[in-house]
């Protein structure tokens, strides 16, 4: 594959400071809702755990079952831009009925919603990076990428903290909207003839022929893909619930700083994680993602570990 410059004549008007943005911007608008979700619903509105619990699962049951559907959508589109504003939209309501509304057949059909729309964006960032960077830069851009993600989360974490203790906690779901409107912006920055779509499917010009080669049926005959996918699915099921879950623990100990503690565990985890994506994406074509991969995994169950060692509010956040 040629460098991008020369594979599209419209190359020029894309700048790579619009992926940062909407790295930056997508981390933004996630993250001023999930981790904070449980912690107002169970300090604010007075919500038993078991209600959360069941609003939550639901939502992530529905998450899992679309990302694959999703996945395959984004692949097939050539609206990838749209999808994602589309997304955005969803989101920023979703958020806002939660904030207004939030009882509990409003806040699980909003829950469930955000889910569904959650699964758009994280293959059609993955596409349009496919799309408008060169293979040979896809591994450190994907590094870079993560990067912008993760100080995203670092920032709507300051910013939900600072919000959250001075005016409330119900105000972090306005700042979605907000955010929505930026990562939309963001989005059409990026002209829509520099995707290279059939780059963004995983096809070389040359093989753009054989778009239907890979049916599901190869895919699933494919045993290291299905046992990548099953060790992922496995990593998720563990990992997900542990920054909610000790979200909740610290609401409950410091109910009046309740989305300051959940501010600090992102920040912490994400201080942590920003150099690790800077470093993967510099080293993963030398190094290979195998080992990679094994070094992640191998650090949660160390992370469980810890949690269960002391109640202290700064061993739990120091540990997430």
């Amino acid at each position: 594959m040629t460098e991008f410059r020369q594979t599209n004549a419209t190359a020029k008007d894309f700048r790579p400071i619009s992926l940062d943005a909407i790295n930056f911007l997508l981390a933004d608008v996630r993250g001023a809702l999930g981790p904070y979700l449980n912690v107002f619903l169970v300090t604010r509105q007075h919500w038993s755990l078991s209600e959360v619990g069941l609003v939550t699962t639901i939502g992530g049951l529905i998450g899992l079952a679309l990302q694959t559907p999703a996945g395959a959508l984004i692949d097939a589109t050539r609206a990838k831009r749209g999808f994602i504003v589309a997304a955005l939209a969803v989101l920023a309501t979703g958020a806002t009925v939660i904030a207004l509304w939030p009882n509990f057949w409003p806040v699980l059909i909003a829950n469930s919603l955000l889910a569904v729309v959650g699964d758009i964006f994280g293959p059609a960032i993955a596409a349009l990076t496919l799309g408008l960077v060169a293979r040979k830069q896809l591994a450190r851009r994907m590094g870079r990428n993560s990067a912008f993600d993760h100080a995203g989360n670092v920032a709507i974490a300051a910013l939900a903290g600072v919000i959250g203790w001075v005016v409330s906690q119900r105000a972090v779901f306005f700042l979605v909207p907000f955010f929505s409107v930026l990562a939309t912006l963001a989005v059409l920055s990026i002209p829509a003839q520099a995707i290279d779509h059939e780059r963004a499917r995983g096809l070389d010009k040359e093989s753009a022929a054989d778009a239907e080669s890979a049916s599901w049926k190869a895919l699933l005959d494919y045993r290291p893909l299905l046992i990548f996918a099953g060790c992922a699915m496995l990593f998720h099921f563990a990992n997900a619930p542990l920054l909610p879950l000790v979200g909740q623990k610290l609401a409950v100990q410091h109910p009046t700083l309740a989305t300051a503690m959940m501010s600090s565990c992102i920040i912490a985890a994400q201080m942590i994680m920003l150099p690790i994506a800077l470093l993967v994406g510099h080293k993963a074509d030398a190094w290979g993602r195998k080992p990679l991969f094994l070094v992640g995994f191998a650090i949660l169950p160390i992370r469980a570990l810890l949690y269960t060692l002391s109640d202290d509010s700064a061993w739990l956040i120091a540990f997430n």
